[in-house]
């Protein structure tokens, strides 16, 4: 039987299903003495065949199959989208940020806060009076550049102690040296816009340093630093904008008095 059976299967096999569909059961009783047994595995043979020789492109109920599941399903827009990769860092991120932020010291966190309010006051005072104050403005550069000869100087302090990761070299050294450099600059513009853009980059530059340029600060530091740096650069944008506001008035009263 088991011979006889080689060359059943051989042509199930490499034959066409064309010619297998001619195969009766007169034909394949000279391969077996039992009628039932080989009918039944001829024709379970064959519609093997060709159901895996028949491509999906000529089948018509599949074609139709298609059709209908194009038919029921919903518009593209109308479906839930999986949240991007992007939206999922995002929010992680923000999730450790905050999380960094509260396990920050405590009195390290009071006093970066109270650190802002000589900022945050400058352009709020002048914003609810509805004057510039030239003083005031000046008054919150100068702050500002103590401010940031303060974060240069944290470098040093930081790289001194022999167990620390940040070595004393002309890295870390040099670089803790040009924000005080900038400040100085700043404070010799007499216009005080200029001195709030030179501030700005300024503290740009700093930011850079002490969270991804130079060795690692703790992450609560970072996160501090990041969110003094974002109130201190838009309170001095503010100021400017508010000169730039009382400039534009004063001019316009001027040429209403002219004419």
């Amino acid at each position: 039987d088991t011979a006889s059976m080689f060359p059943l299967t051989q042509r199930c096999c490499f034959y066409t299903p064309f010619k297998l569909q001619k195969l009766t059961s007169s034909r394949l009783l000279l391969y077996g003495r039992n009628k039932t047994t080989c009918s039944s595995l001829g024709l379970c043979l064959q519609r093997g065949v060709c159901l895996l020789s028949r491509p999906p492109s000529l089948n018509p109920a599949s074609v139709y199959a298609t059709k209908l599941q194009a038919f029921h399903t919903s518009l593209p827009f109308l479906k839930k989208k999986p949240p991007k990769e992007s939206e999922t860092k995002d929010s992680g991120i923000l999730q450790r940020s905050t999380k960094s932020l509260k396990d920050s010291p405590k009195p390290a966190l009071y006093l970066n806060l109270a650190g802002l309010i000589p900022f945050v006051s400058a352009p709020l005072t002048m914003a609810i009076q509805g004057t510039y104050n030239p003083e005031l403005a000046f008054a919150q550069i100068m702050y500002g550049a103590v401010t940031l000869s303060f974060l240069g100087g944290m470098r040093w302090g930081f790289a001194l102690p022999e167990n620390s990761p940040a070595k004393p070299d002309w890295l870390n050294l040099a670089n803790s040296t040009v924000p005080p450099l900038l400040a100085w600059q700043a404070l010799l513009f007499k216009d005080i816009t200029s001195g709030a853009i030179m501030l700005v980059l300024a503290l740009g530059i700093a930011l850079h340093y002490d969270v991804s340029l130079l060795p690692p600060y703790p992450r609560w530091f970072k996160v501090l630093r990041v969110a003094g740096t974002v109130v201190m650069v838009l309170s001095l944008l503010a100021t400017a904008l508010l000169k730039t506001i009382s400039e534009q008035q004063l001019s316009n009263s001027r040429n209403k008095w002219q004419n």
